[in-house]
């Protein structure tokens, strides 16, 4: 798997054509294509970030992630 910094991971923003990756827990899942995640944003959330704090406050927690493909690992 490849490991992104942060920078890395903003370049897969899920706009003009890019991936959508988001990390969390340093985990980095392939959005790309989920009818949740249209043109890289789920419910003002972005694409291209660390969005762990968010999910934290999220109605559905991290089950989400089970179906997602797993891309790789947040450099801190």
């Amino acid at each position: 798997m490849k490991e992104f910094t942060r920078e890395e991971l903003a370049k897969y923003d899920g706009q003009n054509g890019n991936k959508a990756y988001v990390a969390v827990n340093g985990v980095v899942y392939d959005v790309t294509g989920n009818s949740h995640w249209t043109n890289g944003q789920h419910h003002g959330v972005l694409a291209g970030k660390d969005v762990t704090e968010a999910l934290s406050h999220s109605p559905h927690g991290d089950s989400v992630l089970a179906g997602l493909e797993k891309v790789g690992t947040l450099k801190d």
